[in-house]
């Protein structure tokens, strides 16, 4: 998905990130591999230590190559509604408390559909943020390609999940 393009000019506005996926799976499933650490890290972070409940906190850890570059990330859970809806915010200063103008909020919605779910992830907050035009533009578009190669990882693990079970 595109950036949003403001009126008719070239300003981008880098407002939310969008992705969607059918799985073959009940949203049941989807949820526990979106809100679980056990199934997270088989598809997102190297590490996740996280309760799927509202206002629980946590972290997830990407691996780097050398093991003291490791990115710790803290995370609270804001909405965990099973089977339709888990979400939290990231990207927030060590220490700070996490709201709408300092950290970045993913959503994932299930909803049922035919015999399986259909994913949608959103990620906001970056305009909230208050980040300068190149730091913006650069955090979207990491988070961009990032979630255009985790989300389908995402449906590649859920196949894999229902069909050995």
């Amino acid at each position: 998905m595109q950036p949003n393009i403001a009126g008719s000019g070239t300003t981008m506005e880098y407002g939310s990130i969008e992705r969607e996926i059918h799985v073959d799976a009940s949203p049941e499933v989807v949820f526990e591999v979106v809100s679980s650490p056990e199934h997270l890290k088989e598809w997102w972070p190297d590490e996740a230590e996280i309760e799927p409940a509202a206002g629980a906190t946590g972290r997830i850890v990407f691996h780097r190559a050398a093991p003291e570059e490791a990115l710790v990330v803290p995370i609270i859970v804001v909405d965990a509604q099973p089977p339709r809806r888990f979400s939290f915010r990231w990207v927030y200063e060590a220490g700070a408390v996490p709201g709408p103008s300092n950290s970045l909020l993913v959503t994932f919605d299930l909803e049922p559909s035919g015999e399986g779910t259909r994913v949608r992830m959103t990620e906001t907050g970056f305009r909230e943020r208050g980040w300068e035009a190149a730091v913006l533009e650069q955090a979207y578009q990491e988070h961009s390609e990032g979630w255009d190669y985790f989300i389908p990882r995402l449906g590649e693990y859920v196949a894999r999940l229902v069909s050995s079970s």
